[in-house]
This record gives structure tokens, C-alpha cells and sequence, in this order.
């Protein structure tokens, strides 16, 4: 075989081996290194777990973080759970970002015995003596939430400047901004903010008492919002302040999303917000009219409104509440005098 033909066939070994490779796809399309590292460790669902594995033929949870941190971030993490217990930077459960690790105590000896790694959605992605590597929900289970021990950040990425789909000229470009400065809201992931997503109603509560800094006297009011639940605290701070109530069967509705006229209605209530007959002689919305359950609110929504959000001949009440828009209602309500 004569040396052009060796070249070319070794350039297409090279191109071979990273269209397979799962590290370099996964590198290739997630959009941060915590996304990378995730992607990465699905790879190995339904790998056996192995007390002491450290290698794809069988892990154990700890072995299992150490292998996909080092292999997709080039991060060497000690050996052990306790030991990986005591690096990185500590995050609250409501503030977990993609790539976190997760630990928990007591699964089978007393302490911190356990660590998988945060993949959004409200699951976790660890090793598993039952399943092997898998899925499990953050809250939720019956085993795992309750033995939830803290969250620790190991990944250090360095934020871009602005959202990629926010625009500069955008009218909730100023509320975005500053409500992600302060922590009110975060960003969907490290360099998006998905201004079209919903606002689910466990969210917004969320949301709202990161600005207002209630604290519940009692944690458990609904079925379905456990104590660990990450907006627990948030959610029954706000239902003491009555600021959002349940439903008849005990329930929250933690996930339901909301609209616009909830939105509204749910804001005005949390920072008391008066409408004047002149602020409201002003509102041209041809969608609402006096006497509507959310009409104040609506109002209120307009006459607060320093970004230009909400101008127009119609408000769109039905409609669900955006990331945006919600972000723009707590922006305007933070600055109203």
C-alpha cells in the first residue's frame, strides 16, 4: 500500500472514531460542560452498579461521577462520596444547575453515602444498586428525596455575556437583566434564558419569595409539595402571606402552568399594588373589561409598566405566562413607587 492511500485511510480512521465516539457527539452538542457531562453519563444507562466499580463494566456511584467528570471535564474528583462531599461549592436545591453533584445520607451506612449528578428536570442521574445506572427523580421518590443531603457545584464555567436569545433591544432586555443579576430568576441554561417557556405556579411562588423573603412557620400544606420538595419553603410561605392558595382536594398544583390573567391577578396581590381610576381610565385593552375576576390585576400590569411589555390594545389574559413575562411583571412591581 503506497503512502497516499495509508494518509487517507488513516484520516478516515480519525473522522471515523469521532462521528462514533459518544464523548465527542455529546461534546459537540450540549451546550455547557454540566449538559456534557450528563449527556455522557446516559450513555452508561443501564450499566450494573458494582461495589468499587470505577470503569463502564460496572460503577458505583461514586466511581461512576469520578469517571464522566474526568473523561468530559477533565475534573479529577476524589474517590469517594464523603470525600467528593468536600469539594466544590455548596448550591441550594433551588438553584441545582445541570452537572451539580447530589448527595445524599443514610442509603446504606449513616452519613453522607450517596452522590449523583443533577440532569435537570427534576432528575438525578446516579448508580443504582437495583437498576444500575439510571433516572431517578430529584422529589418525588419515596427512597431517594427523603435521604437528600445537599448539592455541591465542581464545575466552574465561565458565563457569556448576555443570553443568546435575548436580544439588547429587546423590551424585557432591562427586567431580564436585572432579575438575573439578582438572583431573582436564573437563566434556563448557562448561555440561554427561554423567554417563551411557562411559568408553572411552584415557579412563580419561587420567584416571588426570592424578592419578598417570607418565612413559613410550618412547612407541609399540600399533598403533592413535599417538605423536600426544592420550593417547599417558598410555597408555604406564600400560601401563609395568602398570597397563593391550594385547591379543595390539598393540592397545589406544582407544576400547572398559568396564564396571563393569573399572572396578573397573583402579582398585584403579592406587592399590593393600587390601581387609581386614572391609571385605569388609561388601559385601552379591548381583551378585558371591568368587572372581570383578574381586571385590577390586568390593570395594574399596564400602568406599572416601564419596558413597553405590556403596551397594546390587548392583553392576552388567556394566554400562558412566559419566563418573559412574568419577569417583566416582577420587574415592573419591584420598581413601582
Amino acid at each position: 500500500m503506497n503512502s497516499c492511500k495509508k494518509a487517507i485511510l488513516s484520516f478516515l480512521a480519525v473522522i471515523l472514531f469521532f462521528s462514533l465516539s459518544p464523548l465527542a457527539s455529546v461534546k459537540a452538542e450540549a451546550a455547557s460542560i454540566g449538559e456534557s457531562v450528563v449527556a455522557f453519563g446516559k450513555t452508561f444507562m443501564g450499566v450494573e452498579y458494582v461495589f468499587g466499580g470505577t470503569t463502564p463494566k460496572g460503577f458505583d456511584c461514586s466511581g461512576f461521577v469520578q469517571y464522566i467528570y474526568k473523561h468530559v471535564a477533565d475534573i479529577s474528583l476524589p474517590r469517594t462520596t464523603g470525600e467528593q462531599y468536600n469539594v466544590g461549592t455548596a448550591v441550594a436545591k433551588s438553584d441545582l444547575q445541570v452537572g451539580d453533584l447530589v448527595f445524599y445520607a443514610n442509603t446504606y451506612k449513616k452519613g453522607i453515602s450517596h452522590v449523583g449528578v443533577y440532569a435537570g428536570n427534576n432528575q438525578v442521574l446516579n448508580a443504582t444498586s437495583s437498576k444500575g445506572i439510571a433516572l431517578v427523580p430529584l422529589d418525588g421518590d419515596p427512597y431517594w428525596s427523603p435521604k437528600y443531603a445537599g448539592a455541591k457545584r465542581v464545575i466552574e464555567e465561565q458565563a457569556p455575556e448576555w443570553f443568546t436569545d435575548i436580544e439588547k433591544t429587546d423590551l424585557a432586555y432591562n427586567a431580564i437583566k436585572s432579575l438575573t443579576e439578582q438572583g431573582v430568576i436564573n437563566g434556563f441554561t448557562i448561555d440561554t434564558f427561554a423567554p417563551d417557556e411557562k411559568i408553572t405556579r411552584g415557579q412563580a411562588a419561587a420567584i416571588i419569595n426570592r424578592v419578598l423573603g417570607l418565612k413559613p412557620e410550618k412547612m407541609s400544606y399540600f399533598t403533592d409539595v413535599p417538605k423536600t420538595n426544592r420550593f417547599a419553603v417558598d410555597i408555604a410561605a406564600v400560601h401563609e402571606a395568602g398570597i397563593m392558595n391550594g385547591y379543595g382536594d390539598k393540592t397545589f398544583g406544582l407544576e400547572e402552568e398559568m396564564t396571563r390573567n393569573e399572572m396578573a391577578s397573583l402579582i398585584q396581590r403579592a406587592f399590593n399594588l393600587k390601581v387609581s381610576e386614572t391609571a385605569a381610565a388609561n388601559v385601552v385593552y379591548t381583551d378585558i373589561k371591568a368587572g372581570h375576576w383578574a381586571y385590577e390585576g390586568i390593570v395594574s400590569m399596564a400602568s406599572i409598566d416601564k419596558t413597553g411589555f405590556f403596551k397594546g390594545d390587548r392583553f392576552y389574559g388567556t394566554h400562558n405566562a412566559t419566563r418573559e413575562a412574568f419577569t417583566v411583571a416582577i420587574y415592573n412591581a419591584m420598581n413601582t413607587k
